[in-house]
């Protein structure tokens, strides 16, 4: 018995148009992305003589969306392109189909009609900013989405009831090749005391998984004459929305308050064991997030990584993450800090085989 595949399909109100995608998530490998495939159904009597298009769409939204505040526009397309799927352009028996589009067509029957995107490699991938409770309405994100629609022609007036759209992510996994493991160390001399504190912190690896316990190794060689009181760890995430505005938010995703303390001229080894998860910040304003289809769950966004050469202007949202650690230092004129950051990579995990499911056309 062959394995059966999920296929996601969306109709038009008026019926005249629907999508069927074996997928929504596309694979971004830095050097090459998965090409957006699916296929068209069109209803010739609902159609009345108008052309059938299909259209791959990535936007950036900041704020309300489709507003305009002082003439500025809070909806912008990053990349658009649409092709005309009906009447066909080519005889669809010529063109090069994935399985998947194959047994649709196969099913569905002559009024079915595949089609092809490429994607730029210079795109974001699917990502937004968590709003406050207060912004209920307002939302930073990057969205993909494949349009169809029925018109006289590409630029002409489209109903709403002869569209459909489905929202897609571009998705990245981490990579196969990954670099060293993040070390970093730190000597703090103080005045008034002839020798200094040296702090040594080191990660495992470099990149962690959604949901992975991060371990994170602290040396500490306090031959000053100061007193530490507490040590402080925290995982952050930095995201910089690079395309539309200068924000910056930088939140606190995972964190612990150790309590340890270390007498002058003592030493402290310990493993520090820190899980960055969405369902610990759910209600954080300004956290990044994975984009997420409608009734899906998500997590936390992914580390950005990007083709050598691209504008990261053109990237959208920027994440990255970073371990902060601190040490509260005491003294005479009061308490003073010493710190160190090690970035570090968080991602999905690249899937060994795709999961069969049954079909859902």
């Amino acid at each position: 018995m062959s394995p059966k595949q999920v296929v996601f399909k969306k109709m038009s109100k008026d019926k005249s148009v629907g999508v069927y995608m074996g997928r929504r998530d596309f694979v971004d490998r830095v050097d090459s992305v998965d090409p957006v495939d699916g296929v068209l159904l069109v209803d010739p009597e609902q159609l009345k003589g108008k052309k059938a298009y299909a259209t791959l769409s990535c936007v950036f939204r900041y704020g309300r969306d489709d507003t305009d505040v002082l003439g500025i526009s809070f909806r912008r397309e990053i990349y658009m392109a649409t092709r005309q799927i009906y009447p066909p352009l080519q005889d669809k028996e010529q063109g090069i189909l994935t399985k998947v589009q194959d047994k649709l067509l196969r099913k569905l029957g002559d009024n079915a009609y595949p089609f092809f995107f490429e994607f730029p490699d210079n795109l974001p991938c699917s990502v937004g900013i968590q709003p406050s409770p207060k912004d209920a309405g307002k939302y930073c994100a990057v969205e993909f989405e494949v349009k169809a629609f029925c018109a006289e022609s590409q630029n002409a007036k489209v109903r709403k009831r002869s569209t459909v759209c489905l929202t897609i992510r571009k998705v990245q996994y981490a990579p196969e090749k990954l670099g060293p493991a993040p070390c970093v160390q730190t000597t703090r001399d103080f005045l008034m005391s002839d020798k200094p504190l040296h702090m040594e912190a080191n990660l495992e690896k470099q990149t962690y998984y959604h949901g992975e316990p991060i371990n994170l190794s602290v040396k500490i060689r306090n031959n000053s004459n100061k007193n530490v009181k507490n040590i402080i760890i925290s995982v952050e995430q930095i995201a910089n929305v690079v395309l539309y505005s200068n924000d910056s938010y930088n939140e606190t995703v995972a964190a612990e308050d150790s309590g340890d303390s270390i007498d002058a001229g003592a030493k402290l080894d310990k493993v520090y064991t820190l899980l960055p998860l969405m369902a610990n910040n759910r209600k954080k304003h300004g956290i990044a997030l994975d984009g997420k289809l409608k009734h899906e769950d998500t997590n936390l966004a992914s580390s950005s990584i990007i083709k050598e050469g691209v504008l990261k202007e053109v990237m959208g949202i920027m994440v990255s993450y970073r371990i902060v650690v601190k040490l509260i230092v005491g003294g005479i004129m009061g308490t003073s800090e010493v710190g160190v950051e090690l970035p570090f990579q968080l991602m999905h995990p690249k899937p060994d085989t795709v999961k069969e499911r049954s079909v859902m056309i």
